[in-house]
């Protein structure tokens, strides 16, 4: 992925509100927040009704033009509004747009990245950031949430970032062996990582991370899994081999359902999510 830039304290990122909306009990706010310097993150923030300190949540996107307006309720599939659902028990979500989806027209590569992984990661500590400093969130209660392309970099925050004490990770990954066949072309692309094509040969044998460590590397943390019986992007028997390197707080499903985030297995996952970060 390249190093990770950000050490040492932080001030929160500056913000600029584009527009506020009412729907429902939730207060939309369309932002842009600076993740570096010359570079702004799109992103929607949900805020429920209630002066109370809320638990907060980052949720991450799928691959989809539509970008962060699909969690947040405003397109796409109904079965992925996450972000929505969450606002509507009581959590303040934040919701940003991946490069090169939605509105973010950034370029990982002109700003000096390895890959647009970890300017990814960086885009969404800053978002912690955001959320940590807002009157109406409680910093110590901070989690994250994401499907497909957000169910993996969910995980990258967490690594990370330690100030994520839950995540939900749905249809996001699969032992690498297992991933077609074990050919790693479809994560050396632009929004992934290029090295694992030009260094390590799209092969599982070379490259220097899985992610069975990953999800070891979160034990002591929550960690809810949705893996589809009918992946046809994440083999379901992979996901298996990751989670014998759980922890007892991990919980996983597999529901008999294709690349989805089914409602009874979101359900689960909100329920986990009060476990952790309360109501």
């Amino acid at each position: 992925m390249g190093e990770f830039p950000l050490s040492g304290p932080r001030r929160p990122p500056e913000v600029r509100v584009i527009e506020e909306r009412q729907i429902g009990s939730i207060t939309y706010r369309r932002l842009d927040y600076l993740a570096e310097p010359g570079d702004w993150v799109p992103a929607w923030l949900l805020l429920p009704a209630g002066r109370a300190r809320h638990p907060a949540m980052l949720a991450l996107h799928q691959t989809t033009k539509f970008g962060k307006d699909e969690p947040a309720g405003l397109a796409g599939k109904p079965n992925l509004f996450y972000a929505k659902e969450l606002a509507e028990l009581g959590f303040v979500v934040l919701v940003p747009d991946y490069p090169s989806l939605g509105q973010n027209e950034s370029d990982p590569y002109k700003l000096g990245y390895a890959s647009t992984s970890m300017k990814a990661i960086v885009n969404h500590v800053r978002g912690l950031d955001l959320l940590a400093s807002l009157p109406n969130v409680d910093p110590k209660r901070l989690g994250a949430i994401g499907h497909s392309l957000g169910g993996h970099n969910s995980l990258f925050l967490a690594i990370f970032d330690p100030r994520v004490k839950v995540v939900v990770t749905s249809c996001g990954f699969t032992a690498a062996h297992r991933y077609k066949g074990g050919d790693l072309t479809g994560w050396n692309g632009w929004r992934y990582m290029p090295r694992i094509g030009t260094i390590y040969h799209n092969s599982p044998a070379e490259v220097p991370f899985d992610f069975p460590a990953i999800v070891e590397a979160l034990r002591t943390r929550g960690l809810f899994v949705n893996a589809p019986l009918h992946d046809d992007n994440f083999d379901v028997e992979g996901v298996r081999e990751c989670m014998r390197q759980a922890g007892k707080k991990a919980v996983a499903v597999y529901p008999n359902a294709g690349h989805d985030f089914p409602p009874a297995e979101r359900e689960q996952a909100y329920r986990y999510i009060e476990r952790f970060l309360g109501r």
